[in-house]
């Protein structure tokens, strides 16, 4: 299935795409089920797909939200694929670099990012995102991959100057809007084997990244089982598993995103990933 959050009207709510449209949960439903994070916490997907709507939203009647409009936890995973190690000038990790992202530097699918107007050195970093399904803790590679709830596009937008402040990468990667995540979380059950799977990056419409899953240093098993160990996974958090190589940092000259670029993550059997640049408006200081 491929899960989605949405707002419509004046309310935020979920439901799933479908072939011939997205289809809103139930009412019934969703007063069980607040938000797609208490679905996934419930084990509730199938039920969900039982419990949609006959009528299909139309695409002017609702903006969709990052999936999972709560999670608990964001992490991410820097300098994971080996071309972009090389073209960042850094050596292969002896562990997973992670950081954190806050949930409100993340907009949904066809929604603007923003670029801040504190630096012009604006990135992107298309990625695969790996949602659990249910809680994981000290969780041995070979039972990682069941705990997954599904897998999502994910655009890891990076403030660099802010990023290379000091060692810690957070300041760079959490300026509000900054970052996306969707259009939907699709299924472990559709994806047995994410290994597979290609990610393409383009920026109007320009393949500027394109990578293997298959190439990640630490792979998603090893990263379950990693994050597992030095905190719990709960259902509805979020393992963005790193960029390959391509990034606007690493060309010469740099390839900075600027307003009115269009970003699209795509990656075959997980969905298309599309959003917007625009500036940062001033504050107005009193």
């Amino acid at each position: 299935m491929k899960l989605a959050s949405f707002r419509i009207a004046d309310r935020d709510s979920y439901g799933a795409i479908m072939e011939d449209g997205v289809a809103e949960a139930s009412a019934n439903f969703r007063r069980e089920f607040a938000n797609l994070g208490a679905v996934l916490e419930a084990g509730a997907a199938i039920e969900l797909g039982e419990n949609l709507a006959d009528e299909r939203l139309n695409a002017a009647e609702f903006e969709f939200l990052p999936p999972v409009t709560r999670p608990d936890k964001i992490l991410c995973v820097g300098v994971n694929y080996r071309p972009h190690i090389a073209e960042m000038g850094r050596e292969v990790p002896d562990y997973p670099v992670v950081f954190v992202r806050f949930p409100g530097s993340l907009v949904g699918h066809d929604r603007p990012i923003t670029r801040p107007e504190v630096s012009v050195q604006f990135d992107f970093e298309g990625e695969l995102a790996v949602v659990i399904g249910k809680r994981a803790r000290h969780v041995p590679r070979g039972e990682a991959l069941d705990h997954v709830g599904g897998y999502c596009c994910f655009m890891d937008g990076s403030v660099r100057d802010w990023q290379r402040h000091t060692m810690q990468f957070t300041p760079g990667k959490n300026f509000e809007q900054s970052g996306a995540m969707g259009p939907c979380i699709v299924t472990s059950d559709e994806i047995p084997d994410p290994s597979v799977l290609e990610l393409t990056t383009r920026v109007n419409g320009k393949v500027m990244q394109r990578g293997m899953l298959a190439d990640l240093v630490f792979d998603i098993p090893r990263l379950i089982e990693y994050c597992s160990t030095f905190a719990e996974l709960l259902p509805g958090d979020i393992i963005a598993t790193g960029t390959p190589g391509g990034v606007g940092a690493a060309r010469t000259p740099p390839a900075w995103l600027k307003e009115g670029d269009v970003v699209e993550v795509d990656i075959a059997k997980v969905g298309l990933l599309r959003c917007t640049v625009r500036d940062e408006r001033p504050a107005i200081r009193a």
